[in-house]
């Protein structure tokens, strides 16, 4: 199995994502952010990190790099996409999850050991889990808010999109305590938390950051 691992300029977490990725079992495959192709890979994670153009607003340059443009189109197609931190910004930006993240309610950057709550398991990247399963992820942002319309808000709650929530306390006052959601069709994932910092035991405070390539992996072995 082949899993893209997007870089944009200022990028810092692709090279995690891609050890992740080679720890999962799978080939990581490196994808600039200025091509024009997917390189026939079976997922594309767009990594966490400071995609350039952050002065205007986290995500927004960054969606309009050529290779989005096919990443658009194929994640509309069904092809499994999972985008962290900076990513989760850039997924908003284009349209392909709903809502934006703005800047943390408490003005400065949050670094710590989050406890998470798994609320969905129905999405490509995250049915290893179980539901209500509590688990511990790095956070690391500054621009972690997550906001919508109350409109669309209810929309994720009552149809399960809402993928993880927060414990402990809301780090970053996003809505409802949301710290990641999905589309309606469970194979675009965007979420604060960094799981390519939990693979290892030697660097992180877990290693539930696994479920999330090993979720993907299968999804594509069954679907092959």
């Amino acid at each position: 199995m082949r899993i893209g691992v997007v870089t944009f300029p200022g990028s810092l977490d692709d090279q995690d994502a891609a050890r992740a990725v080679r720890l999962s079992g799978a080939e990581a495959v490196p994808l600039w952010h200025a091509s024009q192709s997917l390189d026939g890979v079976d997922a594309v994670i767009l990594p966490g990190g400071f995609s350039y153009g952050d002065y205007l607003r986290a995500g927004a340059i960054a969606r309009f790099s050529p290779l989005m443009g096919e990443l658009i189109t194929a994640a509309r197609g069904g092809l499994p996409v999972l985008g962290i931190c900076n990513g989760f910004q850039i997924l908003c930006e284009a349209h392909l999850l709903p809502g934006a993240l703005i800047r943390n309610d408490v003005r400065t950057f949050v670094c710590k050991d989050q406890r998470l709550r798994v609320e969905s398991t129905d999405t490509v990247w995250t049915h290893d889990f179980l539901p209500g399963e509590e688990i511990t992820i790095v956070l690391k942002n500054g621009e972690g808010g997550y906001v919508a319309d109350t409109e669309t808000v209810a929309r994720l709650e009552g149809e399960n999109q809402v993928v993880f929530r927060y414990l402990e306390g809301n780090p970053n006052g996003s809505v409802g305590d949301i710290a990641g959601i999905t589309n309606e069709r469970g194979n675009v994932v965007g979420l604060m938390p960094h799981p390519e910092h939990n693979v290892e035991s030697l660097t992180g405070p877990s290693l539930d950051g696994r479920r999330f390539f090993s979720s993907v992996i299968g999804f594509v072995q069954t679907v092959r």
